[in-house]
């Protein structure tokens, strides 16, 4: 059993926290917002993210996990610290690592003995040898540590399971003895036979920009592929289908929708292209992937207009769904965002509603008008707009949505509606590339 500290109680630092701890380990996480501090030692979570409230009570409950503002003293008694601050997309394009920098500058100031210090924040390509100067820089006394790159691949939705049952566990350390230290802190993992990929920080750094490029790249890929289906009556899904079915591709990340969104991909591909260019390298397949998502969100609200004869001004349009992805009260970089812009913009009335994340659009969009069920937000609607997979909107009753709305008109970014019953129904529709029944 080690004892661990994990700076940063966000969505990367509270998943980490209550995994680590539910493998047996003694666990602060520390932040210097004390409202948030406040609310999780009140037994709430400041995220939505299924199945975590429940494992943070467990580790709780045991005494193997605690909050505290105190983040001086939980460096001093730890035995491995974890980095999990936030890195925002800044102005340029880069990722904002000030939040990184401030940690680091406080870990060499209170050093005290031997740790081994670990980055799971996602930080440009090089950001690991800047945090090691940093605490050498505020280390007076030149106590002994390792650092160690650690990236997270944790889904939106699916964190817990992704956290206790991981593919792999990247550690990019700078000694043997920290990365034993490691493998003792994943030690349930261990025993399990996750792959441990064993590198050095700068290539741990590299893994981490890379796959989330790659599955950026992706979803581009098959949102063009679905743009042409559209064109040439041919139906996405089974072409997604049977690529999957091809080992060298996999079905993950091939289904077609409005974009990606979230607090990765598009921070993570930009980030990406600007460390790319400092090197004179064209991060070409990369670029076109951030275009694509671009454009898929405009050509969204494209089809919104022409379902309705170019001429959004004085409609009133239900917006289903404003988290960028299902199980998640996140908005980051939600395609909702562009869609509700556009509306706007073409003199559209909207009214919005999402199972989780109505308060937290509220920040972006406080005089939007909010419904508290579906039902509400489509009656009396000259359309409706599904952005969000949400389950309750794959078995909405057709019938009584064209009953509750003026018109029967509906667009479907996510294809979860049965076009068969659409079409049975008379309803005026698009999707993405899957209009054949």
């Amino acid at each position: 059993m080690k004892r661990i500290t994990i700076i940063g109680t966000g969505y990367v630092g509270l998943v980490s926290g209550a995994g680590i701890s539910n493998f047996g380990h003694q666990v602060r996480c520390v932040d210097i917002d004390k409202q948030k501090i406040d609310l999780l030692n009140d037994g709430s979570i400041p995220i939505y993210e299924p199945e975590l409230k429940t494992l943070i009570a467990r580790s709780v409950n045991a005494k193997r996990l605690t909050f505290s503002v105190a983040v001086e003293d939980a460096i001093k008694w730890a035995e491995v610290i974890f980095i999990a601050v936030g890195t925002p997309q800044g102005e340029n394009g880069e990722a904002d690592i000030s939040a990184v920098i401030a940690v680091a500058e406080r870990i060499g100031i209170n050093l005290n003995n031997y740790k081994v210090i670990c980055t799971k924040s996602t930080i440009p390509i090089g950001t690991g040898q800047m945090i090691q100067k940093i605490i050498d820089q505020h280390n007076h006394d030149k106590i002994k540590y390792d650092y160690c790159s650690n990236p997270e691949f944790l889904r939106e939705g699916a964190a817990v399971r992704d956290f206790l049952h991981p593919d792999r566990i990247v550690l990019g350390t700078t000694s043997d003895k920290a990365f034993e230290y490691l493998k003792d802190v994943y030690r349930p993992l261990y025993i399990n036979e996750t792959p441990m990929v064993h590198t050095t920080v700068e290539t741990a750094e590299m893994i981490k920009y890379a796959a989330n490029a790659f599955l950026a790249i992706k979803i581009s890929y098959i949102n063009e592929v679905a743009n042409l289906c559209d064109e040439i009556g041919a139906d996405v899904h089974v072409v997604a289908k049977t690529l999957g079915t091809d080992g060298r591709i996999s079905p993950k990340f091939l289904h077609p929708g409005p974009g990606f969104g979230g607090s990765c991909f598009p921070k993570d591909t930009k980030a990406l292209v600007e460390i790319a260019k400092k090197y004179n390298i064209d991060m070409a397949t990369v670029t076109a992937a951030i275009e694509t998502n671009i454009f898929q969100r405009k050509r969204m609200l494209n089809k919104l207009n022409d379902l309705l004869d170019n001429d959004l001004k004085g409609k009133i349009i239900a917006v289903l769904g404003l988290a960028f992805k299902q199980e998640t009260d996140d908005v980051r970089e939600s395609p909702a965002i562009e869609i509700i812009t556009g509306i706007h913009d073409k003199g559209g009335i909207i009214k919005a509603y999402d199972p989780i994340a109505n308060d937290s659009m509220k920040e972006i969009f406080p005089a939007l008008d909010f419904k508290s069920s579906w039902y509400e937000a489509v009656e009396g609607s000259d359309a409706a707009v599904i952005m969000t997979e949400w389950n309750e909107f794959r078995s909405m009753d057709l019938e009584k949505l064209k009953n509750l709305m003026s018109q029967p008109v509906v667009l479907d970014t996510r294809n979860i509606l049965n076009v068969s019953e659409l079409k049975r129904l008379d309803f005026k529709f698009d999707n993405v590339g899957h209009r054949v029944a």
